[in-house]
């Protein structure tokens, strides 16, 4: 099986929120790295149906981040739906990468500008630390997701 070459873990930091942030990174590029070699086909391939193509769950975290950064943290209106889920053929994988990068600056830029225990707008008395431990999370879990649609597409693993 082809193996992609390691990532290393993100180096321990002393500054709580670089700290996050850096893991949140790091995650992310799990997931790019997961699609960026592929073709269109390919990054929209699922196996007989199940799972997600690897191009809707990077269109999928890039939503999520928009949900909580411009929608929890900074009240402003946002919405959900399945399609981000399996995005049409106007997505495509050098855009989906450029829109998630792009929204990855946004959050970085909101997290540097503000503390860490500050309340989210929606009134649920979560704070950005939370939301940030939640993306993390989020994206670990669709890195995973990400590993098992790459390695059933061509036998990628790592």
């Amino acid at each position: 099986m082809p193996e992609l070459p390691g990532m290393p873990d993100p180096a321990p930091n002393a500054d709580e929120r670089e700290l996050l942030l850096v893991w949140l990174a790091h995650q992310r590029a799990a997931v790019v790295r997961k699609v960026a070699d592929l073709d269109e086909a390919q990054a929209r391939w699922t196996p007989e149906g199940a799972l997600l193509p690897l191009l809707g769950i990077v269109n999928h975290l890039t939503h999520v981040e928009w949900r909580w950064t411009d929608g929890a943290m900074l009240g402003e209106p946002t919405s959900r739906s399945e399609e981000e889920f399996r995005p049409g053929a106007e997505l495509t994988v050098a855009d989906a990468i450029a829109n998630y990068r792009a929204r990855a600056r946004v959050t970085e830029a909101l997290v540097r500008s503000s503390p860490l225990d500050r309340l989210t707008a929606d009134g649920s008395g979560r704070d950005l630390r939370w939301v940030l431990i939640h993306l993390i999370e989020e994206s670990a879990r669709h890195a995973g997701h990400a590993d098992a649609t790459r390695e059933l597409l061509d036998g990628t693993t790592g």
